[in-house]
């Protein structure tokens, strides 16, 4: 039976832990929240020798304060959980920085194993650590990685595991000295705290009588049952009292002294650096990316070259997956002999599924070159870059990292402003980032930038996304000056070195990504497109089908006197020709007014009849308006609903028509087609982002406000993009 072990992955923000958790668990993992929050828990599996070792990924934090729901997360869990070792990743090249969270982790009496890693980076900074010394300083064994190369992973484990079996010879447990009053205090404390077995054998004593002395609100919580809460709370205030009498500094200040004293101790005891240091590679290139004037250029050059690539790279494999999502409905209309279940598997599921799957490569080459922006540290340079944009809003530059979250997904980039600390700069940043265009957004714009612009359509995409931006900076100055007044908190953004991205964890990050968008489409999307499916079948008007169906019978029959009639003629073939020609586009054209009066007739055609009049100054049809109308539910449905609403793919000749032409013929302006891209952009994002967006303003007000103002810009914009588009001659 394989032995088990449980591990935390712990460190500070931008040290490489997401590599090396994946350069650990590979694809052994498993997402799911902590319990009671909405904050993303990552869990995983190493099998080594005869171990089976779990490895929980704590949240990024530089410190172990209550004040972020991250850095509680990360403490509750090292002082419940209990885990038999703490892996603490370790930026070598910011080694005093990353060093005070370890000195927290260290007060809490855990088991540790110290992954010094970027050791790269700090070879290049002239950087060399004395890996021994910090090991016998600190009684934890040093295991040096490179979590982009995977480099040193297989020592690091190794290193776990002689740890957890108390056989490491440099494993120990230190105490940092926070100096002999303070040390006198804390025994005091530690004699109060030993009178309740439940604190004294479910909590290291010492970390809980320095809490205790810092005053930290959390632990002070932890007392509220204990019935020695008040010997204690007396215990505490009288040793505090004592201390600042004598120092004339209040007792945090002290332990914080000293703790910074022991981390200034060891890193001149262990690093040493040239004096001469030499300007490193990140130093010199963000000397242009992030330039007062020509970082922002930049920043737009890179982001349009990715749509560009995305649109360009995409068109191939599109193609591919749109020939085979046609053959599939041959296969199906020709081996399902029931009308109805032929109909459903065929228009319904296939179509609808099909005409979202076709955007993958689009999708999944957006996500790559995402990751690889996000990989490479260049994604905290746009966050700098935008800082003086951002404070025009009333924001700092923080805010700005929901922000470009939101070009992933709306939801998870809401979640992010969590990391805010002002309760005005959450609400804020959530309601401007419903205008950062999701990625489910993108096959709208792929289909009619496609159609209509298709030798711009990389442009056009490009516009839609910078549009967004400029209209959460106009709304943001907006909303900050007259809704949400105040000033913004100051805060310092860190800006991690540039790195060459892995490969395995660019495919890792955006297969991540890409799994969602699979989820949704097997879920979300598949049972929509049936929904959508059947409100376009039915009801069925059979008087309606039957005065369609004698039509034709006439027609038929006309033609078929005539035909007679020119039988003695010697010109009979070509004049037989002609009107077999004229035949077919009589049938042709009644039968397309029949789908035509079948579709208004059905519940869905009723809907969107119903919203016409509202959508009608905008240039847009019917079937345009109802596939907005169930785009609120979910973006991607927006095209899964057009290709059930145009009839694409219902015979073998039409399923090789691209739904681009079935738009195109449907005589949709080119200034409509941009003006629905810009309503699709602008308007409501999804439920699931309404409903998280209440869940985490804790407000059905800022909920409705979002709902009812987005609607309103989107109507306004697209109303003034069809007018302007009709000045320019767009139609």
């Amino acid at each position: 039976m394989a032995k088990t072990l449980t591990v935390a992955l712990a460190g500070n923000p931008n040290v490489g832990k997401t590599a090396l958790f994946n350069n650990l668990t590979g694809a052994r993992q498993h997402v799911a929240n902590w319990p009671g929050v909405t904050v993303e828990k990552k869990e995983g599996k190493v099998y080594f020798g005869d171990y089976e070792i779990t490895i929980i990924d704590l949240p990024g934090t530089y410190s172990l304060s209550p004040f972020s729901l991250e850095e509680i997360i990360a403490r509750n869990f090292i002082v419940d959980e209990k885990p038999d070792v703490v892996i603490n990743v370790i930026d070598a090249s910011n080694l005093e920085r990353n060093l005070f969270l370890s000195a927290q982790i260290i007060d809490l009496g855990a088991k540790m194993v110290f992954a010094l890693n970027m050791v790269d980076t700090a070879a290049t900074r002239g950087i060399q650590i004395d890996q021994a010394r910090l090991a016998e300083l600190w009684g934890v064994p040093v295991a040096p990685t490179v979590a982009n190369r995977n480099q040193g992973t297989k020592e690091l484990i190794e290193a776990v595991i002689r740890t957890a079996e108390a056989r490491d010879p440099v494993s120990r447990h230190i105490h940092i000295d926070y100096g002999s009053d303070v040390e006198a205090a804390l025994i005091k404390i530690e004699a109060v705290l030993a009178r309740d077995p439940n604190l004294a054998g479910g909590h290291y004593p010492r970390w809980l009588a320095t809490k205790l002395l810092e005053l930290d609100p959390d632990v002070i919580r932890r007392l509220e049952q204990s019935p020695q809460r008040s010997q204690v709370i007396a215990q505490v205030e009288e040793s505090r009292r004592q201390l600042e009498k004598t120092w004339g500094e209040d007792a945090s200040v002290l332990v914080a002294e000293r703790r910074y004293g022991f981390l200034g101790g060891t890193v001149r005891e262990v690093q040493r650096q040239e004096l001469a240091r030499r300007v490193v590679l990140s130093e010199q290139v963000d000397k242009v990316l992030t330039h007062q004037l020509f970082g922002f250029p930049f920043f737009l050059f890179f982001i349009w070259l990715l749509f560009q690539m995305t649109f360009t790279l995409g068109e191939q494999p599109t193609e591919w997956i749109q020939a085979g999502v046609g053959w599939l409905k041959g296969v199906a209309q020709a081996q399902i002999a029931d009308v109805w279940l032929r109909n459903l598997v065929a228009d319904g599921i296939i179509a609808g599924v099909g005409s979202v799957l076709v955007f993958l490569p689009q999708i999944t080459l957006l996500f790559l070159g995402i990751s690889f922006l996000d990989d490479t540290g260049y994604m905290a340079r746009v966050a700098f870059i935008m800082d003086r944009i951002m404070h025009a809003l009333g924001l700092h530059g923080k805010s700005f990292i929901p922000m470009l979250m939101g070009f992933g997904c709306n939801v998870p980039a809401i979640m992010a402003t969590r990391g805010l600390s002002s309760h005005r700069d959450r609400v804020l940043t959530m309601l401007l980032v419903p205008l950062m265009s999701c990625s489910a957004r993108l096959p709208v714009y792929v289909l009619f930038a496609g159609v209509f612009f298709p030798k711009r359509a990389g442009q056009v995409i490009f516009g839609l996304y910078l549009l967004g931006i400029v209209m959460s900076v106009l709304l943001g100055m907006l909303f900050s000056r007259f809704l949400l007044k105040g000033q913004e908190e100051p805060f310092v953004m860190e800006l991690p070195p540039y790195r060459l991205p892995a490969m395995r964890g660019l495919i890792v990050h955006m297969w991540d990504r890409v799994t969602v968008y699979l989820k949704r489409m097997g879920t979300v999307i598949l049972i929509a497109s049936i929904v959508i499916w059947f409100l376009g079948a039915y009801p069925k008007n059979q008087q309606l089908i039957a005065s369609f169906e004698q039509e034709k019978n006439q027609v038929e029959a006309r033609f078929e006197a005539q035909a007679k009639a020119l039988r003695d003629n010697p010109n009979f073939t070509t004049l037989n020709d002609k009107l077999i020609q004229e035949k077919e586009a009589a049938l042709t054209e009644l039968t397309q007014r029949q789908k035509a009066e079948e579709m208004r007739q059905t519940f869905i055609g009723r809907l969107g009849a119903a919203f016409e009049p509202l959508m009608q100054p905008l240039g847009f049809d019917w079937r345009m308006s109802v596939s907005l109308v169930t785009g609120f539910v979910a973006k991607e449905i927006v095209v899964s609903t057009m290709g059930v609403l145009y009839g694409v793919g219902e015979t073998a000749d039409e399923a090789s028509e691209s739904l681009q032409q079935a738009i195109k013929a449907s005589g949709v302006s080119a200034a409509a087609a941009l003006a629905f891209m810009v309503f699709v952009l602008l308007y409501t994002p999804c439920l699931a982002t309404v409903v998280t967006l209440w869940r985490e303003s804790g407000s059905l007000g800022w909920m409705w406000f979002s709902l009812g103002y987005q609607l309103l810009l989107a109507w306004t914009a697209a109303w003034a993009v069809v007018r302007l588009g009709r000045v320019l001659g767009l139609g």
